[in-house]
């Protein structure tokens, strides 16, 4: 009996366990020749047989494996970077086709990576790094090229800063800004940070919570507040220029309620157009005013 008809004999391997029982579950699963790849592909494409796409998957996970363990220094779980690496190869098994000549092993690298690249950088620490093509392929380099230069160097820490010269020999290997290359140094050797303190028994413990100045104008109960003392106050101010009698309204309207970019009335221009004194017009102007606030006053 070939390998291809005992795939069927192992189950899919469980994420629910031990990262370390997947795996054995995984490396368990039998190599496929390429004649029985070729058929399984075959099947797949041309009859959609869900159980050949299952065997090509079950053989290819020890290689997802494989790849997401070179991912482990992102600080990102294991079984994540494995689960992400397992998407990439179903699109690639969706996709192979056996007729070209190439193994799937070779093929399904590609979106294996893909898949594991993109989930690191929308979790790595919270925080967008890469943008461009070239920042990406700089993302995903760097490390490698600082331990090569190291090694080179003999430094045996592997992670020393890189020197100016350095960081210029890595900026053109990688078609990015000498800047970008320090800057992504820069983050990738930070270290992070929690808001919260770790634990609440340890009194001498401060995160950066604390140093940070509350808003609290923000706050629900104060905006509600705010609402309604403004609506209050317009209504309350309606009220209060209803009170008055017309020339006084209007000396109070024209002299502080002019709408934005006219220009407020003076007492000697109030005080022509009314055929008095200006010192008489002030005089309105203050009774008014003392009566509003009184209608003003009571509303609040």
């Amino acid at each position: 009996m070939s390998q291809a008809l005992t795939l069927a004999q192992f189950p899919v391997p469980s994420a629910s366990g031990s990262i370390e029982a997947y795996i054995s579950a995984a490396n368990r699963v039998p190599m496929l020749t390429e004649e029985e790849e070729k058929n399984l592909a075959r099947k797949f494409r041309d009859e959609g047989d869900l159980a050949a796409a299952r065997g090509l998957v079950m053989s290819h996970l020890r290689l997802v494996i494989a790849v997401a363990r070179g991912y482990l220094g992102y600080g990102l779980p294991h079984a994540d970077l494995i689960q992400e690496g397992n998407i990439g190869l179903m699109k690639a098994v969706k996709r192979f086709d056996p007729e070209r000549g190439v193994r799937l092993v070779s093929f399904a690298l590609h979106w294996i990576k893909a898949e594991i690249h993109e989930y690191i950088l929308k979790n790595w620490r919270l925080v967008k790094v890469a943008t461009t093509k070239a920042q990406r392929k700089l993302f995903f380099n760097l490390r490698s090229m600082k331990s090569a230069i190291a090694h080179e160097a003999n430094n045996e820490a592997g992670f020393a800063s890189l020197s100016p010269a350095e960081v210029r020999s890595v900026a053109s290997q990688l078609g990015v800004k000498p800047e970008e290359v320090v800057e992504m140094e820069t983050r990738m050797g930070g270290a992070d940070i929690s808001l919260e303190p770790l634990s609440d028994d340890d009194e001498e413990h401060y995160a950066p919570i604390a140093y940070l100045a509350a808003d609290h104008s923000v706050e629900p109960s104060i905006q509600l507040e705010r609402k309604e003392r403004d609506r209050l106050h317009d209504s309350g101010l309606r009220d209060a220029l209803a009170g008055l009698d017309e020339r006084s309204r209007t000396i109070v309207q024209r002299r502080w309620l002019v709408e934005d970019g006219e220009e407020a009335a003076t007492l000697h221009e109030l005080a022509a157009e009314y055929g008095v004194s200006a010192e008489r017009i002030r005089q309105i102007e203050a009774k008014a005013m003392q009566k509003m606030k009184g209608v003003l006053a009571a509303r609040m």
